[in-house]
């Protein structure tokens, strides 16, 4: 198993496109820079056929220490969710026959 980075998606972008690798990795820096911006604007980000990324608020609570039992606040902050397609949930489930029905549209 390995990690994608930005360097393989960069190189990927490189190999399929045929931009120069500057320019490949200057793309991708800036649809991540687009994603980052709208998640800090706190829009919704739906990439179709991948899934969709959102901040959600959560407001404070009290936590405890399960160790000491000592409970003290949670102060409220922003947390990202992301919310995979059935596409991708299909892709990972091994169903590639759902992907290749998506495919022929």
């Amino acid at each position: 198993m390995s990690t994608v980075t930005r360097a393989t998606l960069a190189e990927q972008i490189y190999s399929q496109v045929g931009l120069s690798r500057h320019e490949s990795a200057d793309i991708l820096e800036h649809v991540l820079e687009k994603v980052a911006h709208a998640l800090e604007a706190g829009d919704t980000v739906k990439i179709s056929g991948f899934g969709t990324f959102s901040v959600r608020k959560k407001g404070r609570r009290t936590g405890r220490n399960p160790k000491t039992v000592v409970e003290v606040p949670i102060l409220p902050r922003s947390v990202l969710v992301f919310r995979p397609s059935q596409l991708l949930r299909a892709h990972v489930n091994g169903d590639t026959g759902h992907m290749n029905a998506e495919d022929d549209e």
